[in-house]
């Protein structure tokens, strides 16, 4: 086996535990998300989580309702004694991709901040709105915590 091919079976089989990245053979590799995952445990689902405080009060603009979507995903999933790592999903919706596209390095910054260095399986959907007007993006999220 050349060293070409060890290092794509080593990227191919990734695993922690009970979570291997999946990534095909030959494929570039994916920048700040996987190409999928598989995972064996108990599963914790987000519902679509927005980026208001616990007062219920939105954060002015988009990184900082992105910083504040985060944060409230990492509090539900440490209700369900779930961290971040244990992330294999999440579906982003946005009112603007532009905006999104505009602001990758702050958003990067802010997703390492409170995600650390784990990149899940990711979806990007610009939709035309979201339930409260006001909100720019909403991200449902899926872990997986080993047992």
């Amino acid at each position: 086996m050349g060293t070409t091919e060890a290092l794509d079976l080593a990227a191919k089989t990734e695993t922690s535990e009970a979570r291997q990245i999946l990534q095909p053979s030959g494929w570039p590799a994916p920048k700040g998300y996987a190409n999928g995952i598989a995972a064996d445990g108990r599963i914790v689902v987000t519902g679509g989580v927005i980026g208001w405080d616990h007062h219920g009060h939105l954060a002015k603009g988009f990184v900082a309702q992105v910083r504040q979507t985060l944060r409230n995903i990492a509090a539900i999933l440490a209700e369900g004694n779930a961290r971040p790592e244990h992330l294999v999903r999440l579906t982003w919706y946005v009112v603007d991709m532009d905006e999104y596209l505009a602001n990758l390095k702050e958003l990067g910054s802010s997703y390492r901040e409170i995600f650390g260095a784990h990149y899940p399986a990711m979806a990007l959907v610009q939709v035309v709105r979201l339930v409260e007007q006001a909100a720019r993006v909403e991200i449902e999220a899926t872990a997986v915590v080993p047992r």
